[in-house]
């Protein structure tokens, strides 16, 4: 049958798989991913093989012109992203589009999320929450944002690559230094760590590290939380 299952699958620790999901793998024609490399190991991991297409952001139309074409011949394909739920700040959103336009039914399996691990430990009261994900990596928008957010007086949830951590939190505490914050550091990983506290006690942690490590989720709470 012609489906486009879009599967969330394990940001680490690959226990998170859900049974839903190594069974759809199994019954699936095509596995498309955001990185063949990476799904490779995923499969391998649970000895699964299926043929795999690339659809990633920077081919995501013309791979989904190809799975359009897959669906059309009466094959049925999955979609995954390197980790967690697609669309959330991954490929997939381009892809669901372009299948929808075509006809196709497209059937969504939950699982993990950054996003959503975070907050299930931040302790967090507030009702509403931006979900932002990677912010421009250029400081003078990345600042102008980060204010934005602050000032909305919603919580919000960050993205963050190792190599802007420090900038992001400097970027906070200069807005709001009393806010509170939670950095959530390779989630579900071997060397996972949460950290807690206000907006400059969060940034004086990691900027006085020798070396910062991972990849970053943030938390920060609503202006009056």
């Amino acid at each position: 049958m012609s489906i486009l299952y879009v599967v969330a699958t394990p940001i680490g620790n690959l226990g998170d798989i859900t049974q839903r999901a190594l069974d759809t793998f199994k019954l699936v024609d095509v596995i498309a991913c955001e990185d063949t490399r990476h799904t490779l190991h995923l499969l391998t991991h649970f000895g699964i093989r299926k043929p795999l297409i690339s659809c990633r952001s920077q081919n995501e139309k013309k791979a989904a012109a190809k799975i359009v074409e897959l669906l059309k011949k009466g094959q049925s394909v999955a979609y995954a992203s390197d980790a967690g739920t697609p669309a959330l700040s991954d490929p997939g959103a381009v892809l669901v589009r372009e299948v929808r336009e075509a006809g196709f039914t497209i059937v969504p399996l939950p699982g993990p999320s950054a996003f959503a691990t975070l907050l299930s430990v931040s302790g967090g009261v507030d009702k509403s929450v931006i979900f932002e994900g990677f912010l421009s990596p250029k400081p003078g928008r990345r600042r102008s944002r980060v204010r934005e957010l602050m000032e909305s007086g919603y919580a919000a949830v960050l993205y963050e690559s190792p190599f802007r951590i420090v900038k992001l939190l400097a970027d906070i505490a200069e807005t709001d230094n009393d806010r509170r914050v939670i950095v959530g550091r390779e989630l579900t990983k071997l060397h996972e760590e949460i950290v807690s506290g206000t907006a400059i006690a969060v940034f004086e942690d990691f900027s006085s590290r020798t070396k910062v490590k991972g990849e970053f989720s943030v938390y920060i709470s609503g202006k009056n939380a």
